[in-house]
């Protein structure tokens, strides 16, 4: 990966779910599956990151929140809506106040279903982020 001159940051954040892929996001960082072996880093500050992470379901109030995020971040920039909340609504989608994944607010690079997303997939969506910004990064310079 030519582009990538420093390690991508990793900004998570919950949208409305029930936090079982949040769970499994922080088991990413513990020393059994440890992601930060691929050289990415985990902030919280958004103006920091490279790749969002998303988990949960999009809703009337947090969409603002989530706008706002991804307008911070730098570009390139790469979206992972990891969950089938976060990439359709899943439970929540025929709620009154759900406006769905997260594609119905910002645009989602790395698409990741499942429900509780295994730590290993969700390390996988991380390298394919890393790939997506590489390229993004030769496209943006």
């Amino acid at each position: 990966m030519g582009f990538l001159k420093k390690s991508p940051w990793i900004f998570h954040y919950d949208g409305s779910s029930c936090n079982g892929c949040d769970i499994e996001v922080l088991a990413c960082l513990t020393p059994m599956y440890d992601v930060e072996r691929f050289g990415v880093i985990n902030t919280g500050n958004p103006k920091h990151a490279d790749i969002l992470l998303i988990t949960g379901s999009i809703n009337w109030q947090n969409k603002d929140v989530v706008k706002t995020i991804h307008s911070q971040m730098g570009d390139p920039k790469v979206v992972v809506a990891i969950g089938t909340c976060a990439t359709s609504g899943h439970f929540y989608a025929e709620c009154y106040n759900t406006l769905g994944g997260v594609d119905s607010t910002i645009p989602v690079d790395v698409y990741l279903p499942g429900c509780a997303v295994r730590p290993e997939a969700i390390i996988d969506s991380v390298v394919q982020a890393m790939g997506i910004l590489e390229q993004k990064g030769r496209d943006h310079v």
